[in-house]
Order: C-alpha cells, then structure tokens, then sequence
C-alpha cells in the first residue's frame, strides 16, 4: 500500500508569480519543486508595493498559475494601501523597538489562518520564506519550521546604511539592523533548520545564532529556459531596474564613476539597464548619461542576448545574484563586483571578471568587448558553472531531500557535521 504523502504549510511574504525578480524565481522553483514530494497549502501575501508598485498583478492569474504546485490563499499586506500606515509601521517599530517588517505584515487574517490550519495537525512540516514573517512562527506550534533566508537581512542592513550619505536615514537603518540581528538571533537556533543560499550566509547566520542548524541550498537557474543561443552582441546590460535599492546605487556608480572611463576606452558603447523603472528616470538617465533604462520587461531574455558584456556593480545587498546565474547560463561574459558576485562559485578570470577599483571595471567592460576570444572563455566557463552546480534540476533533488529529512525526522537528527543528500554545500556546522 502507498503511503501518504506529507503535508507541507508554505507560508510566503509575497506571492511568487510572476517570477520575475530575484526572490519571486527562487520561491517560485521552490514551491515547484517541493510539489513533486509534498501536498502544499500556501498562504502568502500579495506583492508589496515596493516590489513593482506600477504593475497591478493580478492575485487570480498567480492564484490561478501556482495552483499546479499548491493550494493557494492570498492575503492584502494593510499597508499597500496606505501611506499613513506607512507611515505609522515605522513609528511603531521606533517606540516598540520592534524591527519594522512586523508591522510591514502583520495581518489578523493571515495570523487566524495560520492558526486554523495548524490546528487541524494535517502538516508534517512549514516552510516559511523569511523572517520578515517571524511574528507568526509561534503560531507555527510544536510542527517543525524549516525558513529560507534570501540573505542575512541585518547584514544587508548595514551594507546599504554604509553607502548611505544621509545621517538621520544611516542612523535608522543601522537601528534597523540591529532590530532584525535580535530576531535573527531570538529564532535561528529555535527552528529545525534555517537554509541560506550561500556558505557565506551560512557563516553570518551562526556567528549571530552558534547553535544555529543551517543547510545552504543555492540560488539556481533553469538552465533549458536561459541558454547560449551563439549571438555574440553588443555594448553592455545590467538586469534588475531602479529597485530595491542596491539596484538604484549600482546605477548610480556605474554612471558616475565607471561609465566615462568605459567611453574612454571604447568610445559611444550601448548601454542598457533592463528592468523596471519610472518615466521620470528613463529621461534622466538618457539625457544626462546616455543610459536607456528600459522599463519593465516581461521577458528578458531576448534584451540579455543582445548584450556583448554583462554587469554587475553592485556594493551592496545580500544573498547571491540569479542576475549572474541567468548570464552565466546564457553563455554571457560577466563583469562583477565581488559584492556583486559573493557566494556564488565565481571564479576571476575563467567564469567571470571580478573589479572593485570603478577604472579597474572599466577596463574589464573594455577587455570583454575588444577581445572575442576572452568572451568565448568566460561564456564557457559561466555555462560550465551552471550546469555543474545551479542548475534546478541538480539543486532540486537536494532540496527535497533535506526537507524530507526535517519532516520525517526529529529536528535533533540533524546534527552538526551531517551533510544531508551528500552535497558538500548542504553541510550543517
């Protein structure tokens, strides 16, 4: 007789379809590949404003397209729809001393449902996908909570109050941090385990949280969607809009401080920064630095291949860039940070070119689009990476396999030392 498959609660800070963005990909493939193990009951939120405020998604079409992998429950975040409690939240969070995403998601409905279906015990197992969701992990009872962190949040806290140059703001955002630290310590060594998506996270979460059981399962990219097609290119993309901030201060550095050195050397080369951004901004950058910011665009990909290098100048954020990933396995050369390619398998000179120094990366957009058979290497070298290590068909049977051994096991035989699935990347230290 068959048995029964587990039941898994997914409880999600915003609703990853269309999966057009970093998180939304991740959680998407996610849900999608947790599907093939477990029955899925998903409660998320709908998308906030700050991730694509312009576009009315519409809850049907992503109730309606996820409903392949799960049972899907959509809940308003108050918030969207009031500047006043915008407003408010923040308040709250400074007189509380309560770090701002509780009140960014708190949601009487979401809470009671949570509840309810925790009540039922027809659960093996929760996902939730961050800790901005962490005031309803009591709710979550005795079951055991395996949550994602996308990146160390305290830690891309500080890196974007580095750059800040505005001192009341700097202030609040280190305040900030040091608020979402405390959660992160209060519930990182409570859960049953905590995945991060690189082994640099790893590291931060348990020199925050010692005890802390932590797996790494990677950011990965669907390797038969993006693919090398031949076309060389020309000039240079950046995917990723003027939002959330890191994006808006990759822009802004690229512009001023790499951008004039790159026309030195190889003169009136195309520049385009493909992803979402206002009317207002698109004429800024055009004018002023002959920059075209595309607005937001459904499928990238087609733009992507038309790109001779590929950027990443980024000095802040967290996490691991599927930006990368996505270049990588389109056989696209890539010119980073090494804020902007950390965690990831990222390897100077045979996958990627990693400058820090702004004429440094210039130099290096210049080298790329002067020298055919320095682009032919790299491109080989990112597909390469992806198809031995980020691919979703690789990383998913790992991914399974580890939350079947939370859900069918006492979170204490996940022991230090242990590498679930035999992967190296999903040791627990």
């Amino acid at each position: 007789m068959e048995m029964n498959r587990p039941s898994l609660l997914f409880l999600c800070q915003t609703l990853p379809y269309p999966a057009d963005g970093g998180v939304w990909i991740r959680t998407y493939h996610v849900l999608r590949l947790l599907s093939r193990a477990f029955d899925i009951t998903a409660l998320c939120f709908e998308r906030a404003a700050s991730a694509g405020a312009s576009i009315d998604w519409k809850v049907a079409a992503g109730q309606e397209a996820l409903g392949r992998f799960a049972n899907v429950e959509v809940f308003a975040i108050p918030q969207k729809r009031s500047r006043l409690r915008y407003g408010w939240d923040h308040v709250r969070s400074v007189a509380s001393r309560r770090v701002y995403t509780t009140y960014l998601y708190e949601s009487h409905a979401f809470r009671s449902r949570v509840r309810e279906l925790v009540q039922s015990k027809r659960y093996d197992l929760i996902h939730v996908d961050s800790l901005d969701l962490a005031a309803y992990l009591p709710a979550c009872g005795s079951l055991p909570v395996v949550c994602v962190h996308h990146d160390v949040e305290s830690a891309l806290l500080r890196r974007r109050a580095a750059v800040e140059r505005n001192r009341w703001r700097r202030s609040y955002l280190q305040f900030q941090a040091d608020l979402m630290e405390n959660v992160e310590r209060r519930w990182g060594e409570r859960l049953a385990l905590n995945v991060a998506v690189s082994n640099g996270d790893r590291t931060r979460l348990q020199r925050i949280a010692p005890r802390s059981r932590v797996a790494v399962v990677p950011n990965g990219v669907d390797a038969d969607e993006f693919y090398p097609d031949g076309q060389d290119g020309s000039g240079i993309a950046y995917v990723g809009g003027t939002s959330p901030f890191p994006n808006r201060d990759a822009l802004e550095f690229f512009s001023d401080r790499i951008l004039p050195a790159v026309r030195t050397l190889v003169g009136d080369v195309p520049v385009r920064w493909i992803g979402r951004a206002a009317r207002e901004e698109q004429q800024h950058y055009r004018d002023r630095f002959g920059i075209e910011l595309t607005g937001y665009v459904k499928d990238v990909r087609p733009m992507m291949r038309e790109a001779a290098c590929h950027i990443v100048p980024l000095r802040t954020g967290g996490g691991t860039r599927l930006k990368i990933l996505n270049s990588w396995a389109m056989g696209k050369p890539v010119v980073a940070t090494s804020v902007g390619c950390e965690g990831l398998e990222a390897v100077d000179g045979k996958n990627i070119l990693i400058r820090d120094d702004p004429q440094d990366f210039a130099a290096a957009i210049g080298a790329v689009i002067e020298n055919p058979r320095l682009r032919q290497e790299l491109a080989a070298g990112g597909r390469e990476t992806v198809d031995r290590l980020y691919s979703w068909d690789v990383l998913g049977r790992e991914l399974i396999e580890t939350y079947l051994t939370v859900a069918h096991a006492c979170p204490r035989d996940i022991t230090p030392g242990v590498r679930v699935g035999g992967h190296p990347r999903y040791g627990h230290s």
